[in-house]
């Protein structure tokens, strides 16, 4: 076995990271209207440099910026869509045991991208970093998993799944400009596949209206068209997620209900999977993936605790999943960001960094330096 040159690399991460205690300070004033925007986003260039050089430091092939100039790992992204905006609701998201903020998103006109912030973002990312510069984004089927009944403008579309299309071009539209900006690494993240191996979600999602027995085609048509406009040499891979907030999640379930669609049918170059916990099942699902080049980033560590993981018991999880895909189409990551909204997760930085040190010195164990 052999280290990978080309994303994803055999020791990888999701994307998002704890907000350092500047950003949240900084944060708290731009609300309090004691600083400005322009202040806030010097304190996040200081503190995103700060955590590039970290990255590198404990032996990352790729950089994120943190999701440091986020609150959400998705709204903030489908806000500043063409006709798409973030509204407040009557409730937040449920967690287990505790809610979001109540926060969701609307259509009021045709889905579109024409220009994004993120772009800026990345391009900041990539001129402060020695190794591949990675960018997060949310992906397209979450978009809708996520829409409330009324939240589509009837003058735009004639129902929710009316959307479909135009929200495909418009991540045609956001791979392109990514890609303009020098971004070859992309990931898509995605909480609705994991919803679709729940009973429980799948039961909320029906109660919303959506048609739950045929969202996993329809999901796979309009990523597949929307990564049509991906170049030959740009990697994009999508993690499946299953609730990342204060340390709580919402969905159980194994993959088995939706593998043969997301590893099969899904135009992705891989997939990060959460096999933190019991509620993600166990590997057969894997058998799924074709044999080739796409690569299964399984996520053993978990990012909710600080309690760092036991060597001997990850590499043994490796080898179980070897009894369904070949260990040259593995490699290994924290089941998911630390960070996905500025909240973070229950543990402390130290703690954060030695889980990512921890990847990284498996990673070599297993597929050699």
């Amino acid at each position: 076995m052999t280290q990978r040159t080309q994303p994803p690399f055999r020791a990888d991460m999701v994307g998002s990271l704890l907000r350092t205690a500047p950003v949240k300070q900084a944060r708290a004033q731009l609300e309090k209207g004691e600083i400005s925007a322009a202040q806030l986003k010097e304190v996040e260039d200081r503190e995103i440099e700060k955590i590039i050089k970290k990255q590198e430091e404990v032996g990352l092939k790729l950089t994120t910026d943190g999701e440091f100039r986020r609150s959400w790992w998705h709204f903030d992204f489908y806000g500043m869509l063409d006709n798409v905006d973030i509204y407040e609701l009557d409730h937040g998201i449920q967690f287990q045991g505790v809610q979001t903020k109540p926060r969701s998103i609307r259509v009021s006109g045709k889905i579109g991208f024409s220009s994004h912030p993120m772009i800026e973002h990345f391009k900041f990312l990539k001129a402060h970093t020695k190794v591949t510069p990675k960018m997060c984004i949310p992906a397209p089927s979450t978009f809708h998993f996520r829409l409330e009944p009324n939240a589509v403008s009837k003058n735009a579309y004639a129902n929710r799944d009316a959307i479909f299309d135009d929200l495909a071009v418009a991540y045609q539209q956001a791979i392109k400009a990514f890609y303009a900006a020098g971004c070859r690494y992309l990931q898509f993240d995605d909480t609705a596949w994991a919803y679709l191996c729940s009973e429980a979600e799948l039961k909320k999602a029906r109660d919303r209206g959506l048609d739950v027995d045929h969202l996993q085609e329809t999901y796979t048509a309009c990523i597949n068209k929307a990564l049509e406009a991906k170049p030959a040499d740009m990697t994009i891979t999508t993690h499946v997620c299953r609730g990342n907030f204060r340390s709580t999640f919402i969905s159980s379930g194994g993959y088995e209900p939706v593998a043969e669609n997301l590893l099969g049918k899904c135009n992705y170059d891989g997939y990060f999977l959460e096999y933190d916990s019991d509620r993600a099942g166990g590997f057969e699902p894997l058998r799924f993936l074709p044999k080739g080049s796409q690569v299964v980033v399984l996520g053993l560590i978990t990012s909710k605790s600080g309690t760092l993981e036991a060597k001997d018991e990850v590499k043994k999880r490796i080898d179980e999943a070897t009894k369904y895909v070949a260990l040259d189409q593995l490699a290994l990551s924290p089941q998911c960001g630390f960070a996905s909204t500025e909240e973070g997760n229950v543990l402390a930085e130290d703690e954060q960094w030695a889980k990512l040190k921890l990847v990284v010195d498996l990673a070599n164990e297993v597929w050699g330096k």
